[in-house]
Formats: C-alpha cells, sequence, structure tokens
C-alpha cells in the first residue's frame, strides 16, 4: 500500500532553516510528481512546491519563492523541501502528496513552528 512518511519539522526561530524529508514506499516512486502542502491553524491545506517525476522541474507558490527549494531523490524513494529564512506566517503542519490518478495519497504531516 501507499505510504509517505514525513519528518523533520520542529521549532525554529525567525530566519532559521529545516529540512523537511517525504518517504515514500508503495509505488513507483521515479514515475511520479511530487508536492509538498501545508496547513496552518484555520486556513485551508495550500500547495508549497510541486517537483516532476525526474526533478527536471519545480514549481512554487509565490509566498515561498526563493526562500525554499523541493528536490527529490529517486534512489531514496524521498522528497525533500529545504526552508530557508523561515517566518513566523511559516508556521503549519507539512504534509507530501502523490497523485495516483484517481486518488491522492497523503502522509500524515510534520508539524513546523517559527517562533522566537
Amino acid at each position: 500500500q501507499v505510504q509517505l512518511v514525513e519528518s523533520g519539522g520542529g521549532l525554529v526561530q525567525p530566519g532559521g532553516s529545516l529540512r523537511l524529508s517525504c518517504a515514500a514506499s508503495g509505488f513507483t516512486f521515479s514515475n511520479y510528481a511530487m508536492s509538498w502542502y501545508r496547513q496552518a491553524p484555520g486556513k485551508e491545506r495550500e500547495l508549497v512546491a510541486i517537483i516532476t517525476s525526474a526533478g527536471g522541474t519545480t514549481t512554487y507558490a509565490d509566498s515561498v519563492k526563493g526562500r525554499f527549494t523541493i528536490s527529490r531523490d529517486n534512489a531514496k524513494n524521498t522528497v525533500y523541501l529545504q526552508m530557508s529564512s523561515l517566518k513566523p506566517e511559516d508556521t503549519a503542519v507539512y504534509y507530501c502528496k502523490v497523485r495516483l490518478w484517481p486518488s491522492d495519497y497523503w502522509g500524515q504531516g510534520t508539524q513546523v513552528t517559527v517562533s522566537s
């Protein structure tokens, strides 16, 4: 069965950095685009970044452009989200997602809190 397991969240001060990881299993990872989403308290889940199956193309939300970098290691079945220059408004639960049409599969999420 499809499994996505996020890790790497935590508490960080404004201006700091974190790297999130999402380990995937149960499907041929290298064949599928992967994405990161986030959901802040009281807000809808929003797309943060997408990376194509071979990693050649990435897309970012305007709010994180220039600060976050999505990448993947197809040999390790893992997608990453490097987050830098973190702001309090980046505080959210971060999820990775894969679309295996017609279904979407989500991880359990990892909490990122940006606070002094």
